[in-house]
């Protein structure tokens, strides 16, 4: 019996150093998020319903900024424009990451290279890229208004803004598509590695053409990667803010109602107006409108999967 009671001691303290060991790396990546996150957020949940500049004492204002935030028109202008940058970003970012996944997983000469040149732009500054970007679409100097001015002769009057009215969502989105796409192509190109090339062989003995095949085999065996992508294309194209402030609202300019995203309402109402409470409750919005929009994809993929 002592023996065993020495043995079930003896393995306590060996689960004993086991957890603390296993504790000691999490403990500082948990305080790291608890004093980072976790109580950023809740305190967000708590300004919400208070009126704060950020200097004066706190004041509990019940839901006045929510009233505040809902009869703001700038408010719905902003969701608008994120909507719309979502709808154009993630379907186009999507069908040419998967493309371009398609193309370089076959053996073509030099595909190791073209890979890394389309990853470039998601690993390259942020702000050197888009000062390039800028460069290029500059009204006046940019190479693209200059062969719109001399290839295909549109007046000088006529020359697109890229940066401001209707045009600057499409900025936006193309610049999107163009800095994203080399980082979903990998993750399609991991999803392409696990296609079963049985079913290639079978769809070609049964006559199938390519076309079929990328429509029967592949399509399906990449529903999984394909829902992953629209997830979180979905969540990132909402959280838009470093892409619009450096495109159309560098320097001492301000963000015009036509380029306002979301994001940039909320640091808007924070850092600008110090409306804190107000632009909590904006957050809270933002947070909302994101959980209903990924809880129906998840709903539609589940439903999908079961047909």
């Amino acid at each position: 019996m002592d023996v065993e009671k020495e043995k079930m001691i003896s393995r306590k303290k060996r689960e004993r150093k086991k957890n603390v060991v296993a504790y000691s790396f999490i403990t500082p990546n948990f305080i790291g998020f608890a004093v980072f996150t976790l109580v950023p957020i809740l305190f967000a949940f708590l300004l919400a319903f208070m009126e704060w500049d950020g200097s004066n004492q706190p004041t509990w204002a019940g839901t006045s900024n929510f009233q505040s935030v809902f009869s703001d028109s700038l408010f719905w202008k902003s969701i608008e424009h994120t909507i719309i940058y979502c709808i154009g970003t993630v379907p186009i970012t999507m069908l040419l990451s998967l493309l371009l996944a398609i193309v370089l997983n076959q053996k073509v000469k030099g595909r190791a290279f073209f890979r890394t040149i389309s990853f470039f732009p998601y690993v390259g500054s942020l702000v050197a890229i888009t000062a390039v970007w800028t460069m290029i679409f500059n009204p006046t100097k940019g190479p693209v208004n200059a062969i719109l001015y001399y290839v295909f002769h549109v007046a000088n009057d006529n020359l697109p803004n890229w940066f401001a009215g209707k045009l600057v969502m499409v900025s936006y989105i193309m610049f999107s598509v163009w800095k994203y796409m080399g980082y979903y192509m990998v993750i399609y190109l991991a999803g392409l590695q696990n296609v079963n090339t049985e079913l290639y062989e079978a769809a070609s003995l049964d006559g199938a053409n390519i076309f079929q095949k990328f429509r029967y085999v592949t399509l399906p065996q990449l529903r999984p990667t394909t829902f992953f992508v629209v997830v979180m294309l979905t969540i990132n194209c909402f959280k838009i803010y470093d892409i619009a402030i450096m495109l159309a609202g560098g320097g001492d300019n301000k963000l015009g109602s036509s380029a306002t995203v979301l994001v940039y309402y909320i640091y808007q109402n924070a850092f600008q107006f110090w409306k804190l409470g107000k632009s909590s409750a904006a957050a809270l919005a933002l947070f909302a409108l994101v959980l209903i929009v990924t809880m129906i994809q998840f709903k539609g993929e589940e439903r999908f999967a079961n047909d």
